[in-house]
């Protein structure tokens, strides 16, 4: 037996040993992004006395959610690269490096030019890596395979390993040297997860190396033209005014929606996929706009819950204050200590769990009551409400993700057509945009003085949400054909 064939068949934990490394590069890709992104916020509208662009608040949370709803977005290219270009195993690393270039442009470039340099970059990188990164994760499961939500969940872990102290770190070097030190460190985080990846690459053997659908030379120049007039069309939009730093959250949603719509249609009618596989399409679509409910509400830690940290929370711990931005490592704290128990439980229940529809329902419900739990609050006036009670309402945050983002990734493996597994993951992530997109544009309605309405509304047509889908979870359970 080679050491490949030794390295496919050993596991940890049960799982397959390849879960490792992938567990590694995204705890540290989720390290550098989520550990910039909580301090993104506050660099667009501090004011420049403080470090800051001075940028108005609503445009800085905006931007924010625009910037998420892209990172997502770009999925599709990674995901193209991966089925027609290189496959999905070369993207995880190509689009790792460009992260790394991201960070690197925001920690040294000065202004505006160094955060439009440093999204961009990073939107690519994390959209090739993203999707890929879980779609091979699904590779190493066999179809059907109880132990496959074992597995997502763990991967998860790492996740959320990565996001408890990517904010952790970056918050401090903020507060106490400077926000372009705080990405910088960003920048060290993805340099560290590049290095871990190609140490353990041969953990991984062959999969991810198949270019499921190869571009042929034929198609070159059309790529190449239609690539180049997507570029003019943004320029030219840009240039008029068309597109502006005010309206991108507004655009960035606007253009996921028909973007999605776009690719399920593509999907449904390309002659590459089976009667059987086309069914399984369809049963996604409600899953789709349910995880787009749920992101909308869970992304606002980073929009609306990063104010409320900065100008409502109370972050005094023994007399000493901790920075605001560590609101976005208190969900994942909850995330390290429940994972585990949930990876158990999904493997130990197998066939008897929940079905993925009603997985789904309890996961939209769960997260439109945390964000009910906030309506008792808004009676306490200035920088008041503890850092505790956010804590316990993070937890519900937390155990609603568990319902559903690992169980997202994982069915959307199981319902791909075999010549879209890359592009199905993407367009799972298009329904996650389009979630983050919308955070920035609700962001706009947030007022403190109106945190009654906005919270309960948001929390209350969630909850409705859920409720329809777990309505109509016998039905897509039935399209799913055979996929629990």
């Amino acid at each position: 037996m080679t050491t490949r064939e030794r390295g496919e068949t050993r596991t940890v934990f049960g799982h397959p040993i390849g879960l490792t490394n992938l567990f590694g590069v995204e705890l540290w890709e989720r390290f550098s992004f989520y550990g910039m992104l909580t301090i993104l916020g506050y660099y667009l509208y501090y004011s420049v006395t403080d470090g800051g662009l001075g940028l108005p608040q609503s445009t800085a949370t905006g931007i924010v959610g625009a910037y998420g709803g892209l990172v997502y977005l770009s999925t599709v290219l990674g995901g193209w690269i991966a089925d027609r270009l290189l496959g999905m195993e070369r993207t995880v690393f190509y689009g790792g490096v460009v992260v790394m270039i991201g960070h690197i442009a925001l920690a040294v470039l000065p202004g505006l030019t160094g955060v439009g340099v440093g999204l961009v970059c990073v939107a690519l990188g994390s959209g090739a890596l993203k999707a890929n990164a879980s779609s091979l994760l699904g590779t190493l499961y066999e179809k059907g395979d109880p132990r496959a939500d074992g597995g997502f969940t763990l991967f998860y872990l790492g996740i959320n390993l990565g996001a408890f102290i990517g904010p952790l770190i970056t918050g401090l070097l903020q507060t106490r040297i400077g926000f372009h030190w705080g990405f910088g460190a960003a920048a060290v985080g993805m340099a560290l997860g590049l290095a871990q990846y190609v140490f353990f690459r041969r953990n991984l053997g062959e999969h991810g190396r198949h270019v499921p659908n190869p571009l042929p030379r034929s198609a070159v120049t059309r790529t190449v033209a239609i690539v180049v007039a997507g570029l003019v069309v943004i320029g030219v939009a840009i240039a008029l005014g068309l597109v502006t730093l005010a309206n991108l959250s507004q655009i960035t949603t606007g253009v996921i929606i028909v973007a999605s719509i776009g690719y399920f249609a593509i999907m449904l009618t390309s002659d590459q996929v089976t009667g059987e596989e086309r069914i399984r399409v369809r049963a996604f679509i409600p899953l789709f706009i349910a995880n787009a409910v749920f992101w909308s509400l869970f992304q606002q830690i980073f929009t609306v819950l990063a104010v409320y940290s900065d100008e409502r929370m109370n972050w005094s711990i023994f007399g000493w204050t901790a920075p605001s931005s560590w609101i976005g490592s208190i969900e994942p704290v909850w995330i390290i200590a429940l994972s585990p128990l949930f990876a158990i439980m999904w493997t130990k229940l197998g066939n008897r769990a929940p079905t993925t529809p009603r997985k789904f329902a309890y996961g939209v419900i769960g997260m439109g009551l945390a964000f009910l739990c906030f309506v008792p609050l808004a009676g306490m006036s200035g920088a008041t409400v503890p850092a505790l009670l956010v804590m316990a309402i993070m937890a519900v945050f937390a155990v609603s993700e568990l319902l559903l983002s690992p169980i997202g990734l994982s069915v959307t493996t199981k319902l791909a057509p075999e010549a879209f597994r890359a592009q199905m993951m993407a367009l799972y992530f298009f329904s996650v945009g389009l979630g983050t997109a919308m955070s920035g544009l609700l962001a706009g309605y947030y007022d403190a003085d109106r945190e009654v309405a906005y919270f309960g509304i948001l929390g209350l047509i969630a909850v409705v949400v859920g409720a329809v889908v777990f309505a109509i979870a016998p039905w897509i359970s039935r399209q799913m054909e055979g996929v629990h």
